[in-house]
């Protein structure tokens, strides 16, 4: 099995730059730059590696290694669904389908890498003789300081807040669609951020009374990314002439373009950040979420597959 998951990865990395999309070429061609194919291959291979070799040590964890592998492969499949589909080609020649990839990178692809929480699986994908020491990494004080500082809710609220509005700067978001490496900059910068503030959002919930500051946070959220969709929706100027009569293809004007992308980052984006706080009260306020006031029995072992990726997604 390791040898066939290694065979696919050099099949397919030497085709990744024929693969990699051209405003000048197909605007519904499959492919992505060689170093983003190449990520994405690598943290599929090292799952299912970490998978095989976990797997038969965690017998009695299996339904949550299930559960974090569904999540996993599912965020996975909606990283490769924005980055290297012909929706990532079709953001070259409309707004809109560059809103949708933003969308499914930022609201769909990132929750669900947090809940697949794939680091742990990664770390048994390694040799033996470098787990423990990866393990042991995650706990310097000085790492551990910055992943707390980072993460935590307020910010990676900011973090994702600048990153957000700066990339939608007329001059930068133009920048990106004169040059791939400023695009695939871009893109890694709205991964990275949404990351974090899902991880603060849904992966810090060890203390019950941080689900409400979790739910304040989405909301805010969702007030700022529909303000920046409201704009693109009801300005009458054209904010990115960059794209010039490219929406045409798909019977746009570029206003109608404009309109149609801002619509779609205010409403069905709004909408994941209302889905996300309603469950998150849901569970809040569940009688079996409810903290106890009975004397806590001794803790079980910590599952082998979840004791070194206690600091990172």
């Amino acid at each position: 099995m390791r040898k066939l998951i290694w065979a696919s990865l050099l099949l397919w990395l030497p085709a990744a730059p024929a693969l990699a999309h051209d405003v000048n070429g197909n605007y519904l061609s499959w492919g992505a730059e060689p170093w983003v194919a190449a990520c994405l291959a690598l943290s599929l291979i090292w799952y299912l590696q970490g998978m095989l070799r976990l797997w038969p040590r965690a017998r009695q964890s299996r339904p949550a290694l299930l559960r974090q592998f569904g999540c996993f492969g599912a965020g996975w499949a909606m990283l490769l669904l924005a980055l290297a589909s012909p929706l990532d080609s079709a953001g070259s020649y409309g707004f809109w389908a560059h809103m949708v990839q933003h969308e499914v990178l930022m609201i769909v692809a990132a929750p669900l890498m947090v809940l697949g929480r794939p680091f742990g699986v990664w770390i048994w994908a390694l040799p033996s003789a470098w787990r423990g020491g990866v393990g042991k990494a995650t706990h310097w004080r000085w790492l551990a300081w910055c992943w707390d500082m980072i993460t935590r809710p307020l910010h990676a609220w900011l973090i994702h807040f600048a990153a957000l509005w700066i990339w939608h700067v007329p001059a930068l978001f133009q920048a990106g669609l004169a040059d791939n490496d400023i695009h695939a900059l871009q893109h890694a910068s709205f991964l990275f951020s949404a990351l974090l503030f899902w991880w603060a959002v849904l992966g810090r919930h060890d203390m019950h009374a941080s689900r409400g500051a979790s739910i304040f946070y989405l909301f805010t959220t969702m007030m700022h990314t529909g303000a920046l969709g409201a704009l693109f929706t009801m300005s009458e100027t054209i904010w990115y002439p960059l794209y010039g009569d490219r929406p045409s293809l798909f019977g746009l004007t570029p206003l109608e373009d404009q309109q149609l992308g801002g619509l779609i980052m205010w409403i069905p984006g709004g909408l994941a950040y209302v889905i996300a706080g309603l469950v998150l009260g849901a569970r809040w306020l569940s009688p079996a979420a409810r903290p106890s006031h009975a004397p806590p029995a001794q803790a079980p072992a910590q599952p082998a597959h979840t004791r070194a990726p206690s600091r990172g997604v």
